[in-house]
């Protein structure tokens, strides 16, 4: 369980991704602010290779079936720098799905463990749909 142990880097590290995704957020809900969205990427990025390390990320973002996803996020936020937020959003969408679905099977799990929001996804519908994913579960 070492690996599950909170130190102060991890936690500046959820902090700096949870800031992250806060700004991310406000500059969609204010028309795609290039300022903030900036801000947001900067912080997201940052807070996510100090939580899991510099040699973890980059192995994490250079491995060859996450590629594609690196790229794409990368392009994306080239493009919200030089001032094209919708497009660049929509590449970063694209590649945050690409680089992270490996991580959605154990999402969903999570989810369902949930106390109130469990509830609607333990519904036959949503449910039938999760299973299809839950046996490609990545070791994290």
């Amino acid at each position: 369980m070492a690996g599950l142990e909170m130190n102060d880097w991890k936690k500046i590290g959820l902090g700096l991704t949870g800031f992250g995704v806060f700004f991310s957020f406000l500059g969609i809900v204010l028309f795609f602010d290039k300022g903030l969205l900036a801000i947001g990427n900067i912080l997201f990025i940052s807070g996510v290779i100090i939580t899991i390390g510099i040699k973890s990320s980059l192995q994490f973002f250079m491995k060859r079936s996450n590629l594609k996803g690196t790229i794409s996020f990368g392009v994306g936020f080239f493009f919200v720098i030089i001032g094209w937020p919708v497009i660049g959003m929509a590449l970063e969408t694209y590649g945050f799905i690409i680089l992270f679905s490996g991580f959605w099977p154990t999402l969903a799990v999570f989810v369902q463990k949930i106390p109130v929001i469990g509830w609607v996804f333990q519904q036959p519908f949503i449910r039938s749909f999760l299973d299809r994913y839950r046996g490609k579960r990545v070791p994290v």
